[in-house]
């Protein structure tokens, strides 16, 4: 049987929670300058829809993700002081937690509309 996407066992689940613990470390004070940059680019690889492989490739286009991305928060977490990691993890995992907001997705989509209209408009103008 499958498990629910949200799960606490759910690899989406563990390494959406890993990615916010690494925005965090790279926002925190303590973080040495070289962690915090590394942070910054893996937070970035891995919410940007830009791949180093397109995920059109055959297996390797979705095997990129599923190294890269762990293998960059491996490094991070080894270039971190002891602990400090843990407890981006505790919160990152506190904040998964809290239920999402309806209202952030319904602003998102309103915003694609409105692009998605404005484009419509000046390229119907600029063809009449």
């Amino acid at each position: 049987m499958a498990r629910p996407r949200n799960s606490p066992a759910s690899l989406a689940r563990r390494l959406r929670v890993e990615v916010h613990a690494a925005w965090l470390a790279a926002r925190d004070p303590r973080t040495p300058w070289h962690a915090r940059a590394f942070g910054l680019l893996v937070t970035a690889y891995a919410l940007s829809p830009i791949d180093l492989i397109p995920d059109f490739v055959p297996v390797l286009g979705l095997l990129d993700d599923a190294v890269l991305i762990p293998l960059g928060l491996w490094l991070l977490v080894k270039m971190l002081p002891e602990g400090l990691f843990d407890e981006h993890r505790a919160t990152a995992a506190a904040a998964a937690e809290r239920p999402g907001s309806a209202w952030g997705a319904v602003i998102v989509v309103v915003l694609w509309l409105v692009l998605a209209l404005l484009v419509w408009r000046l390229v119907a103008w600029h063809y009449s």
